[in-house]
């Protein structure tokens, strides 16, 4: 009995002390530059300049067709020159996503530089304030990396969805299998 007590009383603690999540991401700071290493690791709770949103605001987002949803989750590539990307299994993204693989590294080559540039410029018409929701997984710099690439890019519309696509199936909204847009044909 003093156990199932000490339980209550210590679940009730949790529960007004708020999700873990929330403090642990509180705690990790903001670097000065990119995330160069240790991409799937616990991000800051935010990224400057852009807006950070949750699920629900995500869906809304992608829904109303007020932000394209860009998948930057990594992949390795063919050693042949310009190789493609190889994919091991399918990887579920949120519908209507593009797939910029790698473009979330904390350094880009100029081919992957080009790569990302050429993409967002196609994809938003030249318009530097199209809505773009960077996402890859939870706990993953790569989206929090290329969004903060975006807006130095000139992107104004810079928007972060840190749950990734780890969040939106928790949810239990739709997916569908991502298809990595190739290098060679922007």
């Amino acid at each position: 009995m003093v156990r199932a007590g000490w339980l209550g009383a210590a679940g009730l603690a949790l529960l007004l002390a708020g999700p873990a999540g929330d403090a642990a991401a509180d705690a990790v700071p903001v670097p000065d530059g990119y995330r160069m290493t240790e991409y799937r690791s616990p991000t800051p709770a935010s990224l400057p300049g852009a807006e950070t949103v949750d699920t629900a605001r995500a869906r809304a987002l992608v829904e109303s067709g007020a932000a394209l949803p860009i998948n930057v989750m990594k992949l390795d590539r063919s050693t042949l020159p310009g190789g493609p990307w190889l994919v091991p299994k399918p990887f579920s993204q949120i519908p209507g996503s593009v797939w910029l693989p790698n473009v979330g590294l904390g350094a880009l080559t100029p081919e992957l530089d080009g790569y990302f540039r050429a993409n967002l410029e196609r994809l938003t018409g030249g318009d530097r304030g199209r809505g773009l929701l960077f996402y890859c997984l939870a706990d993953c710099w790569m989206s929090w990396n290329a969004g903060k690439r975006a807006l130095e890019m000139g992107y104004r519309r810079v928007l972060w969805y840190r749950d990734g696509a780890d969040g939106w199936a928790e949810a239990g909204l739709p997916t569908e299998d991502g298809k990595p847009v190739p290098v060679a044909a922007p």
